[in-house]
This record gives structure tokens, sequence and C-alpha cells, in this order.
């Protein structure tokens, strides 16, 4: 899918305010590490993540989604009535209804055409919702569009932690469980526009998506808990990441190596990152990382990462930039962007 019209005109993130290391997760199930014989230290050397961030407890999803957009509207300076659709992708949620969207909407006092719906594709809903703005802007629907997502994992950690705490856990549980321990949390906005429109254009020049949903089972995800295979998840995540890059480059512009300046990867652990890297032969060096001290954010690793690349200089104005996802079902897109 290719587009000639969209441009990325601002992103913004907030980060949690509270920065929990693994160590301290460890410690409050240090009894059962030591009954089943699991070394201190093993939630780190296994996933390369030394500390997450979580919100205060009580805090809404629709809050930091709000905020967020709040912050990328008055960083892009566009008037919020000119914004033709809003979707959220958050995998947390306040409620099972009304949308996200709609909440974040209706706190952003939108103006009532502006359509709004919630996109769930796990890791990936953040590229499904750029693509399906995308797909608005470029067919002349829309002029802006808004995707946002927050997401915040201390209830499902806690809930997990009391769960490793229990004497009768076993060490599957703790295989079981392990993914869930990695979870961080974060809140992002991206502002999409026509190319007329943009004041700092970064062209997106579009995406490919590839499915594997005979592995729709090997990571799955409730209010409490997550239960994954993480050995599985890994060899079939990286299989099909591999898929997506040889249909990226027979589909998208410049999509090389050595015509990409830096990958904006969604980010699980340092072993994952390492064999997406081999997997499709590119330097990791390429790659912005930050899973070291955000864990996994979920969908809205990706913008959170790109917000961050641009502040740090590690994407600078011309770059032809990749954005990597691959999301629990499976899915996995890539996406060509020019910052």
């Amino acid at each position: 899918m290719l587009f000639h019209n969209v441009a990325i005109e601002a992103v913004a993130c907030l980060m949690a305010p509270h920065r929990i290391s693994s160590a301290s997760l460890e410690a409050q199930i240090a009894p059962t590490m030591q009954r089943l014989g699991i070394p201190p230290g093993r939630l780190q050397a296994l996933s390369g993540i030394r500390e997450r961030r979580f919100w205060d407890t009580g805090t809404l999803p629709s809050t930091g989604a709000t905020a967020a957009a709040r912050r990328v509207l008055e960083q892009a300076d566009v008037d919020p009535q000119r914004i033709g659709c809003l979707i959220s992708t958050s995998v947390c949620k306040d409620c099972i209804e009304p949308s996200m969207a709609s909440l974040v909407h209706g706190d952003l006092g939108l103006g009532p055409h502006c359509a709004n719906f919630d996109i769930g594709s796990a890791c990936l809903g953040f590229i499904n919702g750029m693509g399906t703005i995308a797909q608005q802007i470029e067919a002349g629907l829309i002029d802006y569009g808004l995707v946002v997502d927050s997401e915040g994992s201390q209830e499902v950690v806690a809930a997990t932690l009391a769960r490793l705490q229990h004497e009768g856990a076993s060490a599957q549980d703790f295989r079981d469980h392990f993914a869930t321990l990695t979870l961080g949390s974060g809140a992002v906005a991206m502002l999409l526009c026509h190319r007329r429109l943009a004041r700092t254009p970064h062209p997106l020049n579009g995406l490919v998506t590839l499915a594997a949903t005979q592995h729709n089972r090997l990571c799955v995800g409730h209010a409490d808990r997550m239960i994954t295979d993480p050995a599985a998840l890994l060899i079939a995540g990286v299989k099909l990441a591999a898929q997506t890059w040889q249909l990226a480059a027979a589909e998208l512009p410049r999509w090389q190596d050595e015509q990409i300046a830096a990958y904006i990867p969604h980010q699980v652990s340092a072993r994952h990152m390492a064999a997406v890297a081999e997997a499709l032969h590119i330097p990791e060096a390429k790659m912005f990382l930050n899973y070291q001290t955000l864990g996994n954010i979920g969908p809205a690793a990706v913008p959170i990462t790109l917000a961050m690349a641009a502040e740090a200089g590690a994407v600078k104005p011309g770059d032809h930039v990749g954005l990597l996802a691959i999301g629990s079902g499976l899915n996995c897109s890539m996406v060509s962007v020019d910052w």
C-alpha cells in the first residue's frame, strides 16, 4: 500500500512517572524463585530489561491518551476542530464500552463530524491506526487524523506477582507469565495530515502487512494475566518478520538496508531484537532501542520510540526510516517514512 499525499505532522509521548526495576519485581517473588531454583537476576538477564515505567495507581488509559493528544495538537499548533478522525489503539482500556476513542474524543472536545473508533491488533495496533488514517487522507476524506494509545502495566504485573507468590506456583507458571513481567507503560499520540498542509513534512510512503494467524494462541492476554510461549513466539515472529521484509522490499520504495538510515522497531527483549536483526540481515546498531529502560509498551512502543529517536537526533531530517512491528495474532507490518 503506497501513499503520495500523507505526512506525519507530529508525534508526542508521555512517560509514566515511576521507574520499576527488574530487581524490585524479583524481590517480590524471591521465595518462589528460590524454591524453584531460579537464580536472582534472571528477569533482567533473559530480557535485557533493567526497568520499566508504571503510572500512579488508578490512572486510566484515557487520561494518558488524552494528555498525549493535547500535547501533539499543541506541538503542531492545529485547531482540534480540524481533526477528521480519531483512532485509539490501546490494548488497555478504561472499560469494555464505550470505546476508548469516544472517551478521548469527548475529553478533547473534538467536533461532531470527527469520526472516532478503536482498532485492536495487539502490539500492531498503532501501525494499523496509522494505515487507516492514511487511507482516509489519501482518498480525500479528511485533512487531519489522530492516532492515540496509552498502556498501563501496573495492574497486570501486580496480579502476576501475586500469582507467582503462591506456594503452588510452578516453574511452568514462571515461564508462562515471564513476558508479563517485561511490560511497561506510556502514552503517545500522532497527528497525520495531507502533505499540502504539513508544516514539518515527514512523508508516509507506504506500508505492508502479513498475517500468520495459525500462531494466534502463542500469546493470550487478559486483564489480569498474559500467558505466552516465549520460545515458539520468537521463532514464529522472526519467521513472519523475514517474510514481511521480503514483501516490503518488493512493494515499498527504497526498501533496502543500504537506503534505510534507521529502524524504529517494536521491542520485546534483547534476544528478540538480536534475532530480528539477524533474520532481516540488518545491523542492530541502526535500531533505536529503549526496551532496557521502558520494557515492552505494546502498541505504544513504535511511536514512542520514533518520538524519542527524533528528539535524540538518531533520526534526522531527510532520513529514510523503517518502522517494524509484530503483534500477537500473529501479524507484522513495516512502514516507510521520510523524516
